[in-house]
C-alpha cells in the first residue's frame, strides 16, 4: 500500500483557503499583521507554522488556532520518520524490558 506524500502546512494555506478564498499573500499578511514575506515562505514550505502564526490565520479564518500546529506536527513527525540516517536507527530500539510483558 503507497503512502500519501507529505503536506506541508502551507500548502493546506495555499489550497484550501487563499486560492479558494481568492486571497493572495500581501492581503493575508496586511489582514494579520504580518510581513508578507512570512507568508510566502510558509507557502513555499521554507518556513514553519509557530505558535504565533497559528493564533493569527485561526482568528483570520476562523479555525482553531491548534489546527495549525497540529498539521505542523504530523508534517514533521512525517518527516522525521522519513529521513534514511535515522530509519535504521529508529527500527533498533527496542520496548523498555520492564514494559515488555505489556506490549
Amino acid at each position: 500500500m503507497s503512502r500519501l506524500n507529505n503536506v506541508h502546512p502551507g500548502e493546506v494555506l495555499l489550497h484550501e483557503f487563499l486560492n479558494p478564498l481568492e486571497i493572495t499573500a500581501y492581503r493575508l499578511a496586511k489582514g494579520i499583521c504580518v510581513q508578507q514575506t512570512r507568508i510566502e515562505q510558509i507557502v513555499d514550505g521554507k518556513r514553519s507554522i509557530t505558535p504565533d502564526s497559528a493564533i493569527r490565520l485561526g482568528r483570520y479564518f476562523g479555525v482553531t488556532p491548534q489546527f495549525w500546529p497540529n498539521l505542523q506536527q504530523m508534517y514533521d513527525f512525517e518527516q522525521e520518520e522519513s529521513r534514511a540516517d535515522r530509519k535504521a536507527e529508529y527500527e533498533n530500539i527496542k520496548v523498555c524490558e520492564a514494559l515488555a510483558p505489556y506490549s
